[in-house]
Formats: C-alpha cells, structure tokens, sequence
C-alpha cells in the first residue's frame, strides 16, 4: 500500500480544494465527514474520500484542516492508494504519486496518462496486455536479429538468400489468420494464450535447427503465433478500453512490444561469443513461458465478446476491409525490408559487429517511446487522421535518409524516423479494431494482416534483387518508398474519423444486441379483467 502526504497552505479558498472531492486522476467521493457544500472548511474538520472511478485497486484519502504555526489555513491530506496495473505498477507508481501530491485547476489527466480516466478493469487488463506484448515483442523480432549469423554458420549469407528466409517464414500468417478467426468464435482468452504459449516452444525450437531450413519451419510457426498473438492484444484492448483512450492503449502496448524486441536486442551480443552462439537468443524465449502462466491467472474474457453480439457476415465490410488490406500492404512493402535487412545492411555495408549492431538499435530506436506516447494522446486527442499522415511521411523519410547516409548523420535519422515514425503505430494500428464489429473483428484483422503479410513478401523480395541491381540497400528503399507515399494520401482523403466515438457507434450491428442483452425485462402484462355476465 502506497502512501503520499500532502500539506498546503495559503488562503481558504486553497486548503478549501483539497477538501472536496477530486475529479482528476481519480474520481472521488465523500465516504465520511462534514458535507462538502457550503463556505470553506473550518479548522479540525477532517473528510475522508474514496474513489469510484480510477485505476486504483484500493483508494482511501483524509483530509484534515488545521492551522499553522502562524495561524494561517492549512490543510494535510494523506492518501493511502494500491494501484490497479499488474506487473508495471511500480513503473507509474511515481508519476501517479506526483500526480496525487498536486490538484489540477482543470481537472484534466496528467500528460502521461490516458486523455479518459482508466477504471479498475480497464487499468488492470492494459497491465495484462501489456506483458503479453512483450513476449509478442521477443518473438516477433528474434529471426530479424539473428538471421544474418545463423545463416553465415548454416551457410546461407547475403542479402538476396536472407530475404528469401524472412519472406518464407510470413507463410505462417495462414496459420496465424485460422488462429485469430478462431477468437470470434471460441473468445480472446483462450486462442491469445494457445498463442503465446505455442510461439515461446517453437521459437526456442530455432536453437536447435541443423539447417537454415529447419530455422524457417520453427519461425514459420513461431512467427505465426506471434502474428496472431499480437493481433489479439490488440483487439482486446479496443474491445477493453474506454473511448477516449484506445489509441493510448496501441501505444502502451506498442513500447511493451518494443521493450520485448528490446531483451533480444540485449541478448544479441551472444551471437558475438561463438559461431553457434546465436541459438542461445532462441533458447531465451523459453523465459516467456512462465509469464504467459501468469498471464492466464490474471486476464479474463474480452467484455464486449461475452455480452450478446450480432453475428455478420464479411460482405457488409468489403469497403473498410479493402481500405486498410491496401494500406498495410503499401505500408508494409517498406518496412518489412528496412527493418528486417536492416542489420544485414549495417554489418555488411556498414562493418558493423553484433555488439555495435545491438547498441545502434537500442540508442536510436528507444527515444521511439516519445513519439509513440504523443502520437497515442494526439490521436485521442485530436484525431486518427493528420496524426498519422504526418508520423507516416515524416517516419519513412527519415528512414530512407538512414540507408543513405553514414557516420553520425546514419545515427541522427535513425533517432528523428524512430520519434516521428512512431507516432504511426498508435494513430493508425488503433483502427483495425475499431472499424469491425465483434464478431467480425479477429477475422477481418486477420486478412489485414494476410495482405500485410504479402506486402512483407514483396518488400523483401523486391528489396533483395533491387539491392544487387542498384548497388545497395539505400538505392532499392528509395524506391520501395512510394508504397507509403501512396498511403499517407488515402488517410487523408479516405480514413474516417474513429477519435471519442465508442465502437458500438461506429459497429451498428453490435449496438442492437447489446442494448437488448443490457435492458431489464420488461413485466409482464397485468391479467385481464374478468367481464361482467
């Protein structure tokens, strides 16, 4: 149980605040005490709060009015709070402190929270997620980082041949779009954790691969589970989250799953050990098993799948399942290669060692945090749209400027595309979710993620032979970058807006249903009259 100690002096109309219910971070109310109306609080009056809303497990604050030494008014207001987020509370354990010792005129939420206040349910299922996202982190960036020292012991180097490896293993997206159309059927729950759990088993049976064949089939599966792992948190977070904070949530879960990726970019340095030293990375994703165990005890079914919803067909959603199939496409033709080569170009092209390679990523790619939090507050705040058309165009330039220069200049476009870029996946990952109805909703993120998939496979097939012909990787981005070009104008003129609007407004099919499931029954008709002979 935390406890923050606050004491404030000043004029009435100061200590008066502190001794009426808050409305910031927290929602609170009276549970004893002298009434809250009327003139400022006198001295020896003590009220005592709690909350009903917050994501707060357990919420008591007291606040007693006595004057100081100098006879001036002064109010100590002691709040005793557990917070409601497993596994990272003690991560906003001192912001939430910070913000607890403060009383905002506006009664706005911090600029580190959410724009909507998150509840118990709500705080605790993005805690879930988020660990979730993590081990989806580790395993969907193990092959990318170890793919060019596993192939120079099993004897597959180059970037053509690797290209080849990283397009094979996004075969496994069939098996991962089964897998989440699986989860409109059976629930989230189960096919999330069959999904977490069967990825860590067959990304660790990577270590133990005698062929670079053998390391695509594991990652093949291992991939796919993570496809769908991370397409499930997701969905559940839109389904879990308040209106005014789904894009928060993307982002929470996106610097989750990039705090993932960030372990085996950590482990990275032990492919520098030996020829074979890369399959203790794989063997490391074993560590994931006894988080998802966990997992399980804590995260329950999707709210919104267990209320009654209408089940629809695909056919009613063609026009916004052509819009964003195209646009993860487009988007991912370019980003597939320029993240997944991206260390076979720095070791190659740039001379770079495993231990170099891991700290350039881990230096340029973690001030993304910034711009992934703002771009998840701007979207809620203030639109989808202009939030992710600039993070889409500003991202992909500076990216294309990475592979074509060196030196620090290499190191300064990596840090501008990792903050602006990272605006993007709060932004734009958010509206997947949000623009199918329940029912639908896995399998439709499903075949978005397919074309996504197929987008990957050309990417990096294109980004391999355009590299042999045009002298690099640098050259062949440049070109693969009118993909996103092309995308940054459809969400201009074709993305709808999804900001402050809840999904039963923008899915109308779910909305009847669950009205029906939520309204009392009505009694029945009273008997009727006996008649008169």
């Amino acid at each position: 149980m935390a406890r923050v100690v606050t004491r404030v002096t000043g004029s009435w109309q100061d200590v008066g605040r502190w001794m009426h219910p808050r409305r910031d971070l927290v929602h609170e109310r009276v549970l004893d005490g002298s009434p809250v109306s009327g003139p400022p609080a006198a001295a020896g009056t003590t009220m005592v709060f709690e909350a009903v809303d917050g994501p707060f497990r357990s919420y008591r604050r007291t606040a007693t009015c006595e004057p100081d030494v100098d006879g001036r008014p002064a109010v100590v207001s002691t709040t005793e709070f557990r917070l409601a987020v497993p596994y990272f509370g003690w991560l906003v354990a001192l912001p939430t402190r910070h913000a607890l010792r403060h009383l905002r005129d506006d009664d706005r939420q911090p600029w580190w929270a959410p724009p909507e206040r998150l509840d118990v349910r709500a705080a605790s299922v993005l805690g879930v997620l988020a660990a979730a996202s993590m081990v989806a982190g580790y395993l969907g960036t193990l092959l990318t980082q170890t793919v060019t020292f596993a192939a120079e012991e099993l004897g597959g180097g180059g970037s053509r041949a690797q290209s080849v490896v990283l397009a094979a293993v996004r075969l496994g997206v069939l098996l991962a779009l089964a897998l989440v159309a699986a989860a409109d059927r059976f629930g989230r729950r189960p096919v999330l954790l069959v999904c977490a759990t069967g990825g860590c088993l067959a990304a660790a049976a990577g270590a133990f691969a005698p062929t670079l064949a053998w390391l695509t089939a594991s990652q093949l599966v291992a991939r796919a589970f993570a496809a769908a792992l991370a397409v499930l948190i997701t969905i559940v977070a839109a389904e879990e989250m308040p209106r005014g904070a789904r894009a928060y949530a993307v982002s929470v879960l996106g610097m989750a799953g990039g705090l993932g990726a960030g372990l085996c970019l950590q482990a990275l340095p032990l492919a520098d050990l030996d020829e074979r030293g890369w399959r203790l990375v794989y063997l490391l994703a074993l560590a994931g098993l006894p988080l998802v165990r966990s997992i399980a005890r804590h995260l329950g079914e999707s709210r919104r799948f267990a209320v009654a919803h209408a089940t629809v067909a695909i056919a009613g959603h063609g026009r916004r399942l052509a819009l964003l199939a195209a646009s993860a496409f487009l988007l991912a033709t370019f980003t597939a290669p320029a993240s997944q080569l991206q260390n076979e170009f720095l070791r190659t092209e740039r001379g770079f060692s495993a231990s170099r390679i891991a700290l350039f990523a881990l230096f340029t790619n973690a001030p993304a945090a910034i711009g992934v939090v703002a771009g998840g507050r701007l979207a809620d705040v203030r639109g989808r749209r202009i939030v992710g058309a600039v993070g889409l165009a500003g991202g992909v330039a500076a990216t294309v400027a990475v592979y074509a220069s060196s030196g620090w200049p290499q190191w300064m476009w990596s840090v501008a595309g990792a903050v602006v870029g990272g605006a993007t996946l709060p932004a734009l990952g958010v509206y997947g979710p949000e623009l199918f109805p329940t029912s639908l909703r896995g399998r439709a993120n499903g075949l978005v993620a397919l074309l996504g998939v197929l987008g990957s496979v050309t990417g990096l097939l294109s980004a391999g032979q355009l590299s042999e012909r045009l002298g690099g990787l640098g050259p062949a981005l440049g070109l693969l970058a009118l993909g996103p070009a092309v995308l940054v104008v459809l969400v201009v003129l074709a993305y709808p807006e999804t900001a402050h609007r809840e999904l039963e407004e923008l899915n109308p099919e779910d909305l009847t249903l669950t009205q029906v499931a939520t309204e009392p029954t009505p009694p029945p008709p009273p008997p009727p009259e006996p008649r008169l002979p």
